[in-house]
């Protein structure tokens, strides 16, 4: 197999890169969360609050903060009925869909969240987060404070932390439906999750840290997971103290000994869960396993540093946004409205003010706390943000990028480009001549391969799904509606933001605009 020809083709058009045409078993699907079976449970509060507004760090949250924490992060929190898949709307049959606020490709989520924590209302130790009956299930009991700090390269204090977030991938919770497409909606789909973890942790006066290089097999053993089967992608510590928890600012520390997964994993005995599996067929997916392997880093010598970029085209003309307040909305009401539009896209006027709002509200969360480059640095550049834009009061209609650091628009090309985007749409659901905002997040052609490996690759999805996510949120409490969309061809819109020259593609689309409400049978599942 090779690695590199893999990652290429899932961005090549849809008739490579897509799933086979092979009927999806939907009646032989996974469950959308996992379940164990024989194990301690803790059930967590289900008396959330409905609303969440930012909170000033340092008093250490207790169970209950955790509890809402997850339920806002990655809980059930709404329930509705469509069509069965491939089944007619007259046919009578339906299916049931339990949602949550982030939004996932085909909403199947393949993540799960782990935790190891240290709280007095609950024995010391690792746990699962069973969003199926919100409660927490112990998989291992003890002190892991110096295991995680190593397993993490002696980037965090890991004993200063009130608790860290673990963020897995199941490879058959989506593999069924997308087959090896899927490997490309698990990075993103991860990196949405982490997003909307490090806003929701902001409400409860948490400090965190997303790390993204952790010794893999020491992690997943501590966990318990089958590595063929699922892997963790992320390690998120949670601190109130931010400087006792990175005193470093997420160097690791010169004098510190190299770690070695092998011999951390020779430190705990080996343990195996049951748990419940609903498929009676589990296929193989032998090129997702060796890309996952591929990617695993075995020491703490491999953990590397981002290098510097470049923003190209700095001297096009440039379209300068007014500064808005800082938007102080509340995270609830966003993620009860977040709503992605299909054909209830309406064209409306968008003034200046509200698309200065809203990429400034996403420029605000770029500079958050990492283990890839220097935290005091510049706004990173490892990933941009395009948009082809049409009726935005003020503005010239075209293809713009997005200047973070200097809130600034770069037009690279005027022009109403909707009608080509359009033509390199797959599918037919979103009528993009009805959307005033068509953003692309673009990245690295190579995914950061020079840097990080084909490690970089899945690292590149994630920050596109922490953008996007971001976007998503601040479109939502600005009453717009937002489509993650990667059902497009890439090639249409990096010809329009001339892309190529500079090594970079389109790894995401998403239509941003005003909508009308749909017409669904739907229910929350708000206490």
């Amino acid at each position: 197999m090779n690695l590199d020809a893999f990652l290429q083709d899932l961005h090549a058009p849809a008739y490579e890169s897509g799933p086979p045409s092979e009927q999806v078993d939907w009646d032989d699907a996974p469950l959308p969360y996992k379940l164990y079976r024989g194990l301690r449970t803790f059930p967590l509060s289900a008396e959330v609050p409905l609303t969440l507004i930012e909170r000033k760090s340092g008093a250490v949250p207790g169970l209950d903060e955790i509890a809402h924490l997850l339920w806002f992060s990655f809980g059930l929190t709404r329930i509705s009925q469509a069509p069965g898949a491939g089944q007619p709307a007259s046919s009578g049959r339906t299916m049931q869909l339990y949602r949550r606020f982030i939004p996932s490709g085909g909403g199947l989520y393949p993540s799960e969240l782990y935790l190891y924590l240290k709280t007095p209302e609950l024995p010391a130790g690792v746990y699962h987060y069973d969003a199926a009956h919100h409660r927490l299930i112990l998989l291992r009991e003890g002190d892991y404070d110096l295991y995680l700090s190593r397993a993490l390269g002696n980037r965090c204090r890991v004993s200063a932390c009130s608790g860290v977030v673990m963020v897995s991938s199941m490879f058959w919770k989506n593999f069924f439906k997308y087959k090896n497409f899927s490997y490309r909606l698990q990075g993103l789909d991860t990196g949405v999750l982490i997003g909307q973890l490090l806003e929701t942790a902001k409400r409860f006066g948490y400090a965190a840290a997303a790390h993204y290089q952790f010794l893999d097999r020491a992690v997943n053993h501590l966990l318990g997971l089958p590595e063929r089967e699922e892997s963790v992608y992320a390690v998120i510590p949670l601190a109130a103290e931010p400087a006792a928890a990175w005193p470093a600012g997420g160097r690791s520390d010169p004098g510190a000994a190299v770690v070695s997964a092998a011999g951390l994993c020779r430190e705990l005995p080996a343990v195996r869960h049951e748990r419940v599996e609903r498929s009676r067929r589990v296929k193989e997916f032998p090129a997702l396993v060796r890309m996952n392997e591929a990617s695993m880093l075995e020491s703490s010598a491999s953990f590397r540093r981002a290098g510097k970029t470049n923003n190209p085209g700095s001297g096009l003309r440039s379209a300068y946004l007014p500064l808005a307040p800082p938007m102080s909305y509340d995270l609830a009401q966003a993620c009860r409205n977040r709503h992605s539009p299909e054909t209830e896209f309406v064209l409306g006027k968008v003034t200046m003010r509200q698309l200065s709002a809203l990429l400034q509200e996403v420029a605000a969360s770029l500079p958050y706390r990492n283990d890839l480059g220097d935290p005091e640095a510049p706004l990173p550049n490892r990933i941009q943000l395009y948009v082809c834009l049409v009726h935005v009061e003020g503005v010239q209609d075209g293809a713009y990028r997005y200047d973070f650091a200097a809130h600034a628009l770069r037009r690279i090309r005027p022009g109403d480009h909707r009608l080509l985007l359009q033509q390199g749409m797959y599918l037919g659901n979103v009528n993009l001549l009805q959307v005033p905002l068509c953003f692309h997040v673009a990245g690295d052609r190579q995914f950061l391969a020079p840097e990080f490996g084909y490690r970089g690759y899945r690292i590149l999805q994630m920050e596109a799904g922490m953008l996007v996510q971001r976007l998503l949120l601040a479109a939502s409490a600005l009453g717009m509606g937002g489509r993650p969309l990667l059902g497009f061809d890439a090639n249409v819109s990096d010809e329009i933001y001339g892309l190529a020259p500079v090594n970079r593609t389109s790894l995401i689309q998403i239509p941003v605009g005003p909508y009308r409400p749909r017409p669904r049978l739907e229910g929350g599942l708000h206490s």
